[in-house]
């Protein structure tokens, strides 16, 4: 199978969202290959379809200091930050070609995070309640998806050298009782961002098998 892969490099989320859509709609009707974009954002919430409002609780002068954009957008799930120093993926695959399970989907893509971390030293895995991939109690890469006629879009969000008090202006993905976590916490390093995305984009190449 073939994948198409860029480096979008730091891009607004709506700009983003929007070569997203573009791509989609090619995916679907076969003009454009299963795709890769590997990228960051500034620093953003967005609120997905079934997030509570509640869970967004940084005040007006929070999300000014920090210069925090809020969007509401259609993947599934609750509310997540992106920001500078975090991996964030969206591949726009289609499933009819491969497997049509978002479970496995969803499987597959913890496993190219959790591979990565195993790369560079860290020891990471699956929570039973929750998806994403974890380090014991801590999250490390959120993910939320939307499927259009089992075409994947949206993605995951990985936290290499993330500013983690951000996430408190937010209950992230709603859950109250779990922390997060990303590659400079747990290594107490930073690392280059470009050799993590080489080694997430070579994991999800070995992980779905193109």
């Amino acid at each position: 199978m073939e994948l198409y892969y860029k480096d979008l490099g730091l891009i607004e989320y709506k700009k983003a969202w929007d070569i997203q859509k573009q791509t989609l709609k090619k995916v679907i009707e076969h003009q454009q290959p299963d795709t890769l974009y590997l990228l960051e954002h500034p620093n953003t919430y967005t609120l997905g379809k079934g997030a509570n409002e509640k869970n967004l609780i940084a005040d007006e002068s929070f999300l000014e200091d920090h210069r925090i954009s809020v969007i509401r957008i259609d993947r599934g799930g609750d509310i997540t930050y992106h920001g500078p120093g975090q991996i964030v993926g969206y591949p726009i695959i289609n499933l009819n070609s491969v497997n049509k399970s978002s479970r496995r989907y969803i499987w597959n893509i913890e496993e190219t995070i959790i591979r990565t971390c195993k790369f560079f030293g860290i020891k990471s895995g699956r929570n039973e309640q929750h998806t994403g991939v974890w380090i014991e109690d801590r999250k490390i890469c959120a993910i939320g998806i939307k499927l259009s006629r089992w075409v994947t879009s949206h993605g995951f969000a990985f936290n290499v050298n993330t500013d983690l008090k951000i996430f408190k202006g937010i209950i992230p993905c709603g859950i109250t009782d779990k922390a997060v976590t990303s590659l400079e916490a747990e290594a107490g390093k930073k690392f280059d961002i470009q050799e993590v995305k080489e080694v997430v984009k070579n994991e999800f190449i070995n992980v779905f098998g193109y």
